[in-house]
């Protein structure tokens, strides 16, 4: 819930410390952000700005696909990375389906960013130590710095000047990104987008000078879907923009009854550095 979160958040407009009041959050200087009716308030100064957040049927898809357990071992080896440390920030939370399943190990708190408000509806509802916040990582992230043990991202953006700022001195932040092999046996055949082969040397681009890798886990396994859990998986990707529905399915129905589709992930494990490069 917010309460469990409300002393490590700031408001957006001025930076000032926040408290909530019955279902609102008011900073001292009289800014008011209203809770929704779900549990999650939103901390966006103005509107989204670089990323379009997921709309309810890609969370819906993306619940529906991970309450399968089709990616479990890449929920236990961020659970793995995280550890015991118990203040942590998941930033594009989607579900809340990593965050939940980091609280569980932990019994710690969490907060839950997402510029979707369909993800933060979702997310706030997933754990109760969950504090569920609409806010854009590109427009500064509104919790204070040096406050959070841990910061995740599972498939998500990263502003390596904000993630490094809300860490803690000994913070750390692991980032979760896929391979090219990922999903390989459904990309030509289903017409999805593909993962650039030079990911990685991007990741390590934007957090270099700001962090320093710890520790590099890969994953990679076989999935045996139906066409109701490819759909899924489909649907709750960045495909789904780019495809309808009636066109997945009539793809998916020339598929085989039962699909072998590989998981193929790198779990990395970066520490915040003490002084960072310009």
């Amino acid at each position: 819930m917010l309460s469990d979160v409300v002393d490590v958040l700031i408001c957006p407009h001025c930076g000032a410390g926040v408290d909530l009041v019955d279902r609102t959050v008011l900073c001292d200087r009289g800014h008011t952000f209203d809770v929704a009716r779900q549990g999650y308030v939103s901390l966006l100064s103005g509107s989204a700005g670089k990323i379009v957040g997921d709309s309810a049927e890609m969370i819906a898809a993306r619940t529906e696909f991970l309450d399968g357990g089709h990616f479990a071992p890449v929920s236990d080896a961020v659970v793995d990375a995280v550890g015991q440390r118990e203040t942590i920030l998941e930033v594009g939370v989607g579900s809340g389906h990593y965050l939940a399943a980091v609280l569980e190990r932990t019994g710690g708190r969490g907060v839950g960013v997402d510029v979707s408000k369909a993800a933060a509806r979702r997310a706030a509802q997933a754990h109760p130590a969950i504090g569920s916040v609409v806010a854009d990582v590109w427009r500064g992230l509104p919790v204070r710095a040096g406050s959070i043990a841990a910061v995740t991202c599972v498939f998500s953006p990263r502003n390596a000047v904000e993630l490094r700022r809300v860490l803690e001195p000994d913070g750390i932040l692991i980032v979760v990104t896929p391979t090219a092999r990922h999903q390989q046996e459904l990309i030509g055949t289903l017409g999805l987008i593909g993962v650039d082969e030079d990911k990685a040397r991007r990741l390590g681009d934007s957090l270099a000078g700001k962090f320093d890798l710890l520790d590099r886990t890969s994953v990679e396994y076989r999935m045996h879907l139906g066409h109701t859990e490819v759909e899924s998986l489909v649907a709750m990707g960045p495909s789904a923009r780019h495809t309808t529905e009636s066109s997945r399915r009539e793809s998916i129905s020339d598929l085989p009854d039962t699909v072998e589709v590989t998981a193929s992930v790198v779990v990395g494990t970066y520490a915040r550095r003490a002084s960072a490069a310009s």
